[in-house]
């Protein structure tokens, strides 16, 4: 006879069970005027608080919310319960904690809420991907309803380190712009003492693949690459990015962003944070006297200094609209990346390719923004949330102990020059550093497409810094396919010389992934700089080389690329100086005489291509709605009035009216 589960105790005698209790000591600090106008809610949430075990006596003061993207549960030595999805929000709620604590010290309320988020790391090459993009207005959803169920707050202290959650804490925080919100960046990890950075190592399996690696040496670097437990990349991808912009907007106190996380520079970022917070609620300031088109002129300047992910064309104008302001487009950025060259030296990007943490003690983004003020480029008026215009923060920075000890740290530590970290940019003008990001466009992508024009191999960048190129197409309908022929695996391996179309992986096809798999193989294997890639998809921030994305139309919204076929000669040409370029279908295999824009009228899509099967219903209608508000060149938000205005067409339509 088997034995009967036990249900994990379920049916045995349980230990006995209070019915009622005590409750709190003492008794709330209300008034003839606070019974009589307060709303029920407003008092009930004085009884909830003394519920938890704050202190009645205290319970009237200003409330603020910290809102941060904590994940995984960690014991008090920081060993791990259970896990987070990344480094990124693991050790946040430390941040939290220092925050809390401060506002307590100057007689405020705190309350924590927690919206955690994915890793796109953790999700490249799989159907988590799927859910990756779609996942920020959802974050950012529920962040702002968030901040709004709490009605007596009077400041929000937003803690958000990668990917998504970080763009998404920003949509919040400048949407809900009548309070005063300040934003903490939840800082870097530390690369390894010996080892490689957490970009180089998402590529250990094309590189054991193709003989390039071993399985020890695959298994080494797999272990050691993440060189401390919290914090984002030590590359400036998109998280990193995000917190470079978050900076740039003056969401954050100075001198924020890419802070080693755990460190105590990083924790009293938080102090100060919280401090800045109250401030702005004693000077009667809220997000919505610091968010202004000077600020978002000020972030795409900068995110074009530092050379930044690409992955910001989306979530740059998303915080535009969440705060009210108008939408930067494609010509916008073209015409700031036009003022000014790359002259930050980070990973991805080189000549060295320095981590993030370098960066951070060069002198981060104040210095940046110093130099760009130097040149007559940055708007200085523009506030921040210190309370200080740029000018004044500035000012005080460029002869700060702050500057000196962080820049005579990195010198000291790692004998790393900071100015060979953030270069001043006439030299790095002199070294051929190019603007950051270009906007081709052709018969393939009409309504054009972005590719991360400086970070090229400069070794297949012609003597007038423009990159040329013709192959023939290799298509293809899902990563996997591609990434199976890059790796040999196939029939077919992919070959020096092609050029990769890679189609149906657009907001319509899958939620727009991330190719990183694919861009990060072609960056460490010995072949791919001599491999184009061209794209309806978006590129993890850690990409490079002639990676051309953000194709529109997407292929299934009707765009050209669908019709591009094995063999197809296809010709790309990006021009670094004047930020111009094309990528068009030169000629046809099965059709050589014929005019490349009579193929593309008369021939249909690909036969595979398809909306991918297993995508989420939450993703398609994701997909639908950011299209109507303007697609991935409206920065893949809602727009509600136009999504109204086009169910109601549709409603009567339907109706035959």
């Amino acid at each position: 006879m088997m034995n009967q589960p036990d249900y994990f105790g379920a049916l045995e005698i349980p230990e006995p069970v209070e019915t009622n209790a005590k409750g709190p000591s003492g008794k709330l600090p209300l008034s003839d005027e606070i019974l009589k106008n307060w709303s029920s809610g407003d008092l009930f949430g004085l009884t909830q608080s003394v519920g938890m075990g704050f202190d009645p006596r205290r319970v009237l003061g200003d409330q603020y919310l910290i809102l941060s993207t904590q994940g995984g549960v960690r014991n008090p030595d920081g060993t791990p319960v259970a896990l987070g999805y990344h480094t990124g929000h693991w050790e946040v709620g430390l941040l939290v904690q220092a925050a809390a604590e401060t506002i307590c010290e100057h007689d405020g309320v705190p309350f924590a809420a927690f919206v955690s988020d994915p890793c796109d790391g953790r999700t490249q090459g799989t159907q988590g991907m799927f859910d990756s993009l779609p996942y920020r207005n959802d974050a950012a959803i529920v962040m702002r309803r968030l901040i709004r169920s709490l009605p007596r707050r009077k400041g929000v202290i937003g803690v958000a380190t990668c990917d998504k959650g970080l763009p998404a804490m920003m949509m919040a925080l400048a949407g809900c712009s009548d309070t005063a919100n300040v934003l903490v960046p939840g800082g870097v990890t530390l690369p390894p003492t010996v080892g490689e950075d957490a970009g180089k190592v998402q590529t250990i399996g094309a590189r054991y693949t193709h003989g390039e690696i071993s399985l020890e040496e695959a298994s080494l670097e797999g272990c050691r690459a993440c060189g401390t437990p919290g914090g984002g990349c030590q590359f400036l991808g998109t998280a990193a990015t995000s917190q470079v912009v978050a900076e740039a907007l003056g969401m954050t106190v100075p001198h924020a962003a890419l802070a080693p996380s755990g460190q105590p520079i990083w924790t009293k970022l938080a102090k100060d944070s919280a401090k800045a917070s109250q401030r702005l609620v004693a000077s009667g300031k809220t997000m919505q006297d610091l968010l202004t088109e000077d600020s978002l002129f000020n972030a795409m300047l900068i995110h074009a200094a530092v050379g930044g992910s690409t992955n910001l064309l989306l979530h740059i104008p998303a915080i535009a609209a969440a705060a009210g302001l108008p939408r930067p487009d494609a010509a916008a950025f073209r015409a700031v990346n036009q003022l000014v060259p790359r002259f930050v030296d980070c990973l991805p990007n080189g000549p060295v390719g320095h981590p993030t943490v370098q960066f951070f003690l060069a002198g981060g983004v104040p210095e940046v923004a110093w130099h760009l003020r130097e040149a007559g480029l940055l708007k200085s008026d523009a506030m921040t949330v210190s309370g200080m215009t740029w000018n004044t923060l500035l000012d005080q920075w460029i002869t700060s102990d702050r500057r000196s000890v962080c820049r005579d740290r990195l010198t000291q530590a790692d004998g790393i020059d900071p100015d060979e970290v953030i270069i001043p940019p006439a030299e790095a003008s002199r070294r051929g550093m190019t603007s950051t990001v270009c906007f081709p466009h052709g018969n393939l992508c009409p309504e054009g497409a972005v590719i991360k024009a400086t970070s090229i191999d400069p070794s297949v960048i012609d003597a007038d810094n423009v990159y040329r190129k013709r192959g023939p197409a290799r298509v293809f309908t899902t990563e996997r396919d591609a990434i199976a022929a890059i790796k040999g695996q196939t029939d077919w391996p992919i070959s020096p010389g092609d050029v990769i179309v890679l189609i149906g992986r657009g907001p319509i096809g899958c939620g727009m992934e991330e190719t990183y798999q694919i861009t990060s193989a072609l960056k460490h294997l010995k072949f791919g700089k001599e491999i184009a890639l061209i794209t309806d998809a978006r590129f993890s921030g850690v990409s490079t080389g002639a990676c051309i994305g953000h194709v529109g139309p997407e292929a299934l919204a009707g765009g050209p690329i669908a019709k591009v076929r094995d063999g197809d000669l296809i010709e790309i040409e990006i021009d670094r100086v004047s930020l111009s370029g094309h990528v068009d279908l030169v000629s046809a295999v099965d059709a050589p005489e014929t005019a490349a824009e009579e193929v593309l009228r008369v021939r249909l899509s690909h036969p595979k291509l398809g909306v991918e099967q297993a995508i989420p219903d939450d993703t398609r209608l994701w997909a639908a709605l950011q299209n109507i508000g303007g697609g991935t060149w409206g920065g893949c938000i809602y727009d509600v009035d136009e999504i109204l205005a086009t169910l109601e067409a549709g409603v009567k339509a339907r109706q035959g009216r």
